[in-house]
């Protein structure tokens, strides 16, 4: 008698089977279309300017009262100190020096 395993046919490398990718190459290509759609909506968005925008964030129209060009300056306690040394000495130079030329 002969085994029936003997005749077994083999899907899996047979000429006619279909391709098998790899899983690396799975979730590259599944990148690649991902940033290819966000490339086309961005694109789209750019050539129709007259499709408004559908919801937006609330965060996005924050301001931002620290670091705009009309905030005032904020300077740290140790150089506010330094600088009302050297300016008490500045005042001091210059009353020698009035003294000295009177």
């Amino acid at each position: 008698s002969v085994d029936g395993a003997c005749f077994g046919r083999n899907y899996f490398s047979r000429a006619s089977a279909p391709d098998v990718e790899d899983v690396e190459l799975a979730n590259e290509r599944a990148a690649v279309l991902a940033e290819v759609a966000s490339l086309k909506k961005l694109a789209v968005d750019y050539l129709h300017p007259e499709v408004g925008v559908t919801s937006v964030d609330g965060a996005c129209f924050g301001r931002n009262y620290f670091s705009r060009s009309s905030a005032p300056d904020v300077e740290d306690s140790e150089l506010a100190e330094e600088r009302a040394a050297i300016l008490a000495e500045v005042a001091s130079l210059k009353k020698l020096a009035v003294d000295y030329l009177h």
